[in-house]
């Protein structure tokens, strides 16, 4: 895709999310799966495998993962092996369960429609679904401690200072 192809794909969605801005906004999900088998989890974004490329509204062909689905992913995973890790520590029995993050994304910011959207996700939601016997107590602990120790989760809650480098190969 070159750069014309580009603005003639963007161009008329940038035309719809001016005209009607609840359009650009798009929920994104992730799914990962607990078996009783140990630490791990299972991520379901849609895709066997994923290969990052444009989301739809911003003129993807809908085939490839976008960056959202990508972080959505990351949380899944990462809630999903914490939270196996914590239960296990503390000796709670999670036979299996799901966890499941889903995030708003305002694609006006992101195709530079509108300078007061946000460019990334409006609202990220983590929810957790457990096969266990563990009593409220037990579970609100378990919560706690996920949030506390998931690395995605609290980098995504207090982002670190990082830096951008860009290097170019000019031939």
């Amino acid at each position: 895709m070159d750069t014309e192809e580009l603005r003639a794909t963007q161009a008329p969605l940038k035309d719809k999310y001016r005209e009607r801005p609840e359009s650009a906004l798009v929920t994104l999900h992730a799914d990962a799966e607990l078996d009783g088998l140990g630490i791990s989890c299972k991520v379901e974004t849609g895709r066997a495998v994923v290969e990052a490329g444009l989301h739809p509204a911003t003129g993807g062909d809908g085939t490839l993962a976008c960056s959202g689905d990508m972080l959505l992913e990351a949380l899944a995973a990462c809630a999903g092996v914490t939270l196996r890790a914590v239960a296990t520590s503390l000796g709670l029995a999670v036979r299996g369960g799901r966890v499941r993050a889903e995030g708003d994304l305002d694609f006006r910011g992101t195709l530079a429609v509108a300078k007061d959207a946000p460019v990334g996700f409006r609202a990220i939601r983590l929810s957790f679904d457990l096969d266990t016997d563990a009593s409220e107590e037990q579970l609100a602990t378990l919560k706690k401690l996920t949030e506390r120790y998931c690395v995605v989760f609290q980098t995504l809650r207090t982002p670190p200072e990082f830096a951008v480098t860009l290097a170019a190969n000019q031939g």
